[in-house]
């Protein structure tokens, strides 16, 4: 099978596996709309905000799961460098995951906002700096308590990094880049709320599992 037929399977198998919602799977479940619940969003957040730590920390295991399996699946069919770019099997793998899990066809293409695999895709990407970005992501946490704040600033911190550590690879930055304006753009209505002040914050001390 030749390299373009790979990349299209690649894509499609990322989309479908980001299209399976862990957080639709585990509210219903519990008996729970997640999508008529809470922000109506289906990643880990809502999911804790309305469910609990228990289920919105399942809810982010799955949705990184299956991440690290598009990406996974993308470096075997697409091993190496592909058309001259380094890891374009995990780049597309990764991209379509992410797109599936936001804009998923199964579910009218309402998703999340993709950082639970977005992290798992840029651990795959580059565990150092994928690592670095977690890091930023709990320090803004701890310090601000605003998860949609934290997920954004991971995403930066890891696309600064990939400038400033191979800017020889334009493709890597490309990609670090286009990941973050996703997340941004998911979180356009969370910056809405930022700017006014408004913005949710999460309180894990006072949060239970619903039964």
């Amino acid at each position: 099978m030749n390299k373009v037929l790979l990349t299209v399977a690649v894509a499609a198998i990322g989309y479908l596996l980001g299209c399976i919602s862990t957080g639709i799977i585990i509210s219903r479940n519990a008996g729970v709309n997640i999508r008529n619940a809470g922000s109506k969003n289906t990643g880990a957040s809502n999911v804790l905000r309305v469910l609990g730590l228990r289920r919105g920390l399942i809810t982010f295991l799955g949705d990184f799961a299956k991440a690290a399996a598009a990406c996974w699946i993308g470096s075997l069919l697409l091993p190496g460098t592909t058309f001259g770019i380094e890891r374009f099997g995990i780049m597309i793998g990764g991209i379509a995951v992410i797109i599936g899990h936001n804009w998923p066809c199964f579910y009218s293409f309402k998703g999340g906002k993709g950082i639970a695999s977005s992290t798992a895709v840029i651990l795959f990407m580059n565990p150092v700096l994928g690592l670095i970005g977690i890091a930023s992501f709990i320090l803004v946490l701890l310090l601000t308590r605003y998860i949609s704040l934290s997920s954004m600033t991971m995403l930066f911190t890891y696309f600064v990094l990939t400038c400033v550590f191979h800017f020889d690879q334009w493709f890597a930055c490309v990609f670090a880049g286009l990941l973050l304006v996703i997340a941004v753009y998911r979180h356009r209505e969370n910056i809405k709320r930022l700017l006014h002040g408004n913005e949710n914050k999460i309180n894990l001390k006072k949060k239970s599992d619903k039964p």
